[in-house]
């Protein structure tokens, strides 16, 4: 049975990066998509604190929820090498990933350098219909699970939205 991901995404509030840090695990993450003869490969530079990781990482959507997805750790020096196949249509989406714990589940907050007001929050399920509470603390703007332009593939791609709240 292949790995699946199954997740539901937000756009939110930009939170307190203060107070959300002192409840969160932190990485900083640079994201690279490859060209289309690599596959739907992506390669990733993730630190927390002092602590580096390399990864490659393929996806293949089933539905708006669900993906296969397959990861694996890779050398630096292999990170490095698999640069030169980038896609040159796609930047690199770098961002700061919150992993914040509430209620059994972790929620994933990204904020991007180019949006001042909102960010991206995923969570992470068991299976399609599974009930979670979202964190209080968070004010959902609303669900963008299904509207790809929330995508980091298509972030990388495209000139991302503007912040759509004031």
């Amino acid at each position: 049975m292949p790995p699946y991901e199954i997740e539901r995404k937000f756009l939110i509030r930009r939170p307190d990066l203060l107070n959300l840090g002192s409840l969160c695990k932190v990485k900083e993450i640079s994201q690279t998509y490859l060209s289309a003869s690599e596959g739907s490969a992506r390669i990733r530079r993730s630190q927390e604190g002092s602590t580096v990781t390399f990864t490659e990482t393929v996806k293949r959507s089933l539905s708006a929820m669900r993906r296969v997805e397959i990861e694996r750790n890779i050398s630096e020096a292999e990170y490095n090498r698999r640069l030169a196949s980038r896609d040159p249509r796609r930047q690199t989406i770098h961002k700061t990933r919150y992993y914040l714990p509430y209620n059994g589940h972790t929620f994933e907050i990204d904020i991007y350098p180019f949006w001042s007001k909102q960010a991206v929050m995923e969570v992470e399920l068991k299976h399609e219909t599974e009930e979670f509470e979202l964190p209080p603390m968070i004010k959902v703007i609303r669900e963008v699970t299904e509207d790809n332009k929330y995508s980091n593939h298509s972030l990388a791609r495209e000139v991302p939205p503007e912040d759509e709240i004031t």
